[in-house]
């Protein structure tokens, strides 16, 4: 007998996205399915970005639908990322769908470096992806991105973004000299977030990832207050010191209402590139006991390799120095564990509603 569309729906709702752990039926992915005779065409349109995912998830469908009896099958794969609910109360960024906080709560543990490549990996799985460098203190992203100069303004009051490696950039570090310290406090270094993020004409970004400075301070507040946060990563090592900082940093996103996407663990383990020997130099397991301790994922474990160093400190991070290696996969598998789970929260209906205006008659 020819194959229905009853018999198509039903081998996709039995057909699971390894990337969501879904079937794509109760996943709502399912688009445009159409059978004439034996032929079955279909359209798989997928909440998160997941450019090198297209021709696997195409293959397995094609292959599903052949097997419950369709003589062809043409498959197409895409992907469509929305706007997803943020704190109550707080105002929307025009030009920007989503927010990801990439923060850490102690220095050193590598968070602008993921923060670099996370943004870059979205990209490179097709999102269209910007990096607001919130580090007033200590602004890297210009040197990791390889990015100089200074933002153009073509209305005298906002700032165009700079562009990097396929990145929508702003970072306080563009407007003033490398050399010169920023002696601020509280106060200004808060109202200069918020100046960097809201004055910024960010073009059409399907997500911003917020690099955030050390700590659980002022910029991490005004950033948990009067930031649209769409999701929040935490950086750690598997060090007990970076742990303690980590963990305070997760409760506090917690205690403001904004969602743990997950947890990003650092210099894991060191393989020795002469012998190939593993040493676990700041100790082993410490992100994943911190994630069973609070119900989260660890998204991801980047070795402690110098070339991520060295790549990110060249202006050309891994992602771009070495896009098909080992940690450029690793990056990429963090970024599209990030993107799901923001496509499974709710989303923001907004921009659904007319605005409803008053007035006398």
């Amino acid at each position: 007998m020819p194959i229905t569309e009853a018999d198509a729906r039903a081998i996709l709702s039995r057909l699971v996205d390894p990337n969501t752990g879904k079937d794509y039926v109760s996943a709502r992915a399912l688009r445009d399915l159409r059978v004439e005779g034996d032929a079955v065409t279909v359209d798989i349109e997928l909440g998160y970005p997941g450019k090198s995912q297209f021709e696997f998830i195409r293959r397995q469908v094609i292959e599903a639908l052949r097997a419950g009896g369709a003589a062809s099958a043409a498959v197409n794969v895409r992907s469509k990322v929305v706007a997803h609910a943020v704190q109550r109360g707080v105002k929307l960024v025009p030009g920007v769908k989503n927010i990801i906080a990439v923060a850490s709560a102690k220095g050193g543990v590598g968070k602008s470096t993921t923060a670099a490549n996370l943004a870059l990996a979205l990209a490179a799985e097709g999102a269209s992806a910007g990096i607001l460098d919130a580090d007033i203190y200590g602004p890297s992203q210009p040197t990791m991105l390889g990015i100089a100069g200074r933002p153009e303004s073509k209305d005298g009051r906002t700032l165009e973004p700079m562009e990097g490696h396929g990145l929508q950039v702003i970072s306080i570090g563009f407007l003033i000299d490398v050399d010169t310290p920023m002696i601020w406090r509280g106060p200004m270094v808060t109202q200069a977030l918020e100046q960097l993020l809201r004055d910024t004409r960010w073009r059409d970004l399907d997500y911003l990832v917020v690099d955030l400075p050390p700590g659980t301070g002022d910029i991490q507040l005004t950033l948990a207050q009067k930031v649209p946060v769409t999701g929040a990563v935490i950086v750690t090592t598997p060090q007990d010191i970076a742990l303690i900082d980590a963990r305070k940093g997760l409760k506090m996103f917690e205690k403001v209402g904004i969602p743990i996407l997950g947890v990003v663990e650092n210099m894991s383990v060191h393989v020795c590139p002469n012998c190939g020997h593993q040493s676990h130099i700041f100790g082993e397991g410490g992100a994943a006991r911190m994630c069973a301790d609070y119900g989260t994922e660890l998204l991801g474990q980047l070795p402690l390799d110098a070339a991520i160093r060295e790549q990110a400190d060249s202006g050309r991070p891994t992602l771009v120095s070495d896009p098909e290696g080992a940690a450029a996969a690793i990056y990429k598998t963090i970024a599209r564990r990030c993107a799901v789970k923001i496509a499974e929260l709710q989303k923001d209906m907004s921009s659904k509603f007319p605005n409803i205006v008053v007035q006398n008659t």
